[in-house]
């Protein structure tokens, strides 16, 4: 058949572009593959791949299975627009998620959408908190200060950083950090590396 008199093909609806990001976020977001959601759902590989790439538009005997395996409410997969969901893009402010952290006084929100090559995050360490002890792992990491004040210790060398300092390093080095001052401080962190292969102490 001459390509040129095939039909063109249907251009993408919005709204199941827009479905199809959220189904990849989630089963992203649950380190699942295509395959093993298509073993929970019963759905095929095939058929999964066309909806998360908004080729196809979700059917309602196929949102009860996926909504299931991806444990979530149906209503979350075909929401629109407007409401505050997360997406294969973005992460809504009242959308994060914590990251476990083992040293008292800290804690870290996950800004970065699953499947992001860099892993953002919102570090809070409150009065007194910071790390246990130093560590180091694979991969960069940058971050800025947006309140407050830490003291960060990057492979033997102590520095005092408060709100607009910023600062970047292999992660390979030893490094702590820890809230001196008397309020909680706030740094925007990126690291190379995804939460779930730091193996670090905070």
């Amino acid at each position: 058949m001459d390509i040129l008199n095939e039909p063109p093909s249907k251009p993408k609806d919005e709204a199941d572009v827009r479905v199809g990001r959220r189904v990849r976020a989630l089963r992203l977001e649950r380190r699942l593959s295509l395959a093993e959601l298509a073993a929970k759902t019963g759905i095929s590989i095939g058929a999964l791949s066309q909806i998360e790439r908004g080729m196809s538009s979700l059917r309602v005997k196929v949102i009860w299975p996926l909504a299931a395996a991806l444990d979530i409410e149906p209503s979350a997969l075909i929401a629109d627009g407007g409401d505050a969901v997360n997406d294969l893009y973005c992460v809504r402010a009242d959308k994060r998620r914590s990251i476990p952290v083992k040293s008292e006084g800290i804690a870290k929100a996950l800004l970065s959408p699953p499947g992001a090559t860099l892993t953002g995050m919102l570090v809070m360490v409150e009065a007194g908190g910071g790390t246990a002890e130093a560590y180091a792992h694979a991969g960069h990491e940058f971050g800025c200060v947006l309140a407050g004040e830490v003291e960060l210790v990057v492979d033997s060398t102590k520095y005092l950083l408060k709100a607009g300092d910023s600062f970047a390093f292999k992660s390979t080095l030893l490094h702590a950090f820890r809230n001196p001052g008397g309020e909680q401080c706030r740094i925007l962190w990126v690291n190379t590396t995804k939460p779930s292969e730091v193996r670090d102490g905070a």
